[in-house]
């Protein structure tokens, strides 16, 4: 996912403009509904939800498999990394996001300022004791460093880590797509419409989830818009 750090104004004018649309590439599917929705008027009997028990259960006595995370608002809370760089590299607008510099901030040291959503924390940690290979696909744009890698790793306690990959992002084509199947990944977990589209491309099954309500990327997608099966009290 990629963040937009929006005013009030703007954030506004974009849950009425949003609210009922998917990805632009990909028309939804089924109404779905947003995190703060779902926080001021509870779960609907149309929301397709799932426990991380719930997964250990289907799980179980299946061999082990590769599984996919992304980063931002799936694994980390890193709306203050992205927050900063608005601040120091475009206070007035949003070319941070295609500012290298801001990315090398990002990716090279300031992810120590991001924190471990508690549903990854979860996630991983059943994963790891079935014995399945973890990857990292994010459609940050990269650096030549690695210290997101080391980062996850030691936050997540994860054996055996892979380097992260950095799929970056368009407006065309889903880039995590190639990656996830190259890696013969079958469960993607991810915020964005993308995350779920991209898994479902490559075969794989995209499990949703939530973006905290209060995270700096606007508007706050439409859980379970593609009838994908959405995590439990996932936005933290």
């Amino acid at each position: 996912m990629r963040h937009t750090v929006l005013t009030t104004a703007a954030l506004i004018t974009c849950a009425l403009v949003n609210t009922a649309h998917a990805d632009p590439k990909t028309p939804g599917t089924h109404t779905g509904y947003s995190t703060v929705e779902l926080l001021n008027k509870g779960i609907p009997n149309d929301l397709n939800m799932v426990s991380v028990a719930d997964l250990k259960k289907e799980l179980a006595g299946k061999p082990p498999m590769a599984v996919g995370f992304d980063i931002d608002d799936t694994s980390l809370f890193s709306s203050p990394v992205f927050y900063r760089g608005k601040q120091e590299f475009s206070p007035n607008g949003y070319s941070y996001l295609k500012n290298q510099k801001f990315w090398d901030k990002a990716n090279c040291g300031w992810d120590k300022f991001s924190m471990p959503k508690h549903i990854a924390e979860q996630l991983i940690a059943m994963h790891q004791k079935r014995g399945d290979d973890i990857y990292f696909i994010t459609g940050r744009t990269g650096s030549k460093c690695n210290f997101t890698t080391k980062y996850l790793q030691k936050t997540f306690h994860i054996k055996n880590m892979h380097d992260v990959m950095f799929a970056g992002s368009s407006h065309d084509v889903y880039t995590k797509t190639p990656y996830i199947k190259k890696h013969d990944i079958k469960i993607y977990y991810g915020d964005a419409d993308g995350d779920i589209i991209s898994a479902r491309q490559a075969g794989a099954e995209g499990i949703r989830v939530m973006r905290a309500a209060n995270s700096s990327y606007k508007p706050v997608p439409k859980n379970g818009i593609y009838g994908e099966r959405v995590l439990k009290n996932s936005q933290y």
